[in-house]
């Protein structure tokens, strides 16, 4: 069998125009989906937030087809932002698997018509349990409504797809109201950026920022540090020459006393001449700083809350132990907030 030829596109006669029009129509037809559930929210969506919140277990997702790769979307959703989460799969259920629910989980049942046998098969038994079920589902008056504790509706008035079958429009709103749950639980729950590199140990990034900042610091000579009493031209060559933005104040025994970095040197200058001053007369006293055994996303959740890209790390008697940039914590090129 001889190689593939590729077929180039004539845009003269292919129709391009129509097939992106069709494009548009689906995006429009998903995106009204979604804002069709805004005007829904109300005490069911509440509701279903205090039952997850009260519970001392899991939250069982479970549904079938595409509803169920949705479930196990929100499930995964659901673990990374604080919710313990196991996605139950109801054919699997009926044969063993429903020894994973224990009466203090809370089931959320996805099916767009609410009349999914194998799903509402299982619900009695769950009911049966003691565990408590919050349906998704587009008929607020189907079999599964009607035997659930909480209904979150999310029907939808059309399918994206010309042929009105293929699950489109209700599936893209289902994921999208489990995004709104997670979400909710999220802030509810407290849930920091700190615990989310906790739960998200893979990869360069999260590796990096569950160190703990000594591990990351500068320390000795690349820790660009000058006396309160120096001339301030030495502090801005020692500003240049470490090629940080800033420098620490310390006094002689190593403690930390200050600190001045770019901003603080533009801010004086418009206030007069430098040559003259000293670095006492510039640094902000009682700066920032750290211990170091405090964790590298915790370090970096403050740079974020105070806008600045450098934090002394120090001893408890307010020793010099290093200093951390921002680029030693994500890497070149990342931070975005503007600096004060």
């Amino acid at each position: 069998m001889g190689p593939i030829t590729p077929k180039y596109i004539d845009l003269q006669r292919e129709p391009i125009p129509a097939r992106l029009d069709q494009a548009k129509e689906v995006l429009k037809i998903e995106a009204e989906g979604i804002l069709g559930l805004i005007d829904r929210l109300g005490p069911e969506f509440e509701a279903a937030v205090d039952l997850i919140l009260a519970s001392k277990g899991r939250v069982i997702v479970t549904g079938i087809g595409k509803s169920g790769l949705v479930g196990r979307k929100i499930s995964a959703t659901l673990n990374s932002t604080g919710t313990p989460s196991l996605f139950l799969h109801p054919t699997e259920a009926i044969h063993g698997d429903l020894g994973m629910v224990m009466k203090r989980d809370v089931i959320l049942a996805l099916s767009n018509s609410g009349e999914t046998e194998e799903l509402n098969q299982i619900i009695p038994d769950l009911k049966g349990m003691g565990v408590s079920v919050i349906a998704m589902t587009g008929r607020s008056n189907s079999t599964l409504a009607r035997n659930s504790h909480v209904v979150l509706n999310v029907g939808v008035d059309r399918e994206a797809c010309p042929l009105g079958l293929a699950p489109t429009a209700s599936t893209t709103a289902t994921l999208a109201m489990g995004d709104a749950l997670s979400v909710v639980l999220l802030t509810k729950r407290g849930f920091q950026e700190r615990d989310f590199y906790r739960f998200h140990p893979g990869g360069n990034l999260s590796e990096r920022l569950s160190l703990r900042v000594a591990e990351v610091m500068l320390t000795g000579d690349d820790v660009p540090v000058v006396t309160p009493d120096m001339p301030m031209i030495a502090a801005i060559a020692k500003i240049d020459r470490m090629d940080l933005g800033v420098t620490l104040v310390a006094d002689n025994a190593g403690v930390l006393k200050g600190i001045i970095t770019d901003g603080d040197l533009r801010r004086a200058f418009l206030k007069g001449s430098l040559t003259d001053r000293r670095v006492e007369d510039v640094m902000i006293k009682q700066p920032k700083a750290v211990g170091p055994d405090q964790l590298a996303s915790e370090v970096l959740e403050i740079m974020e809350e105070n806008l600045i890209t450098c934090l002394p790390i120090v001893d408890s008697r307010g020793g010099i132990l290093g200093i951390v940039h921002l680029h030693d914590l994500l890497g070149r090129g990342k931070f975005k907030f503007t600096v004060k």
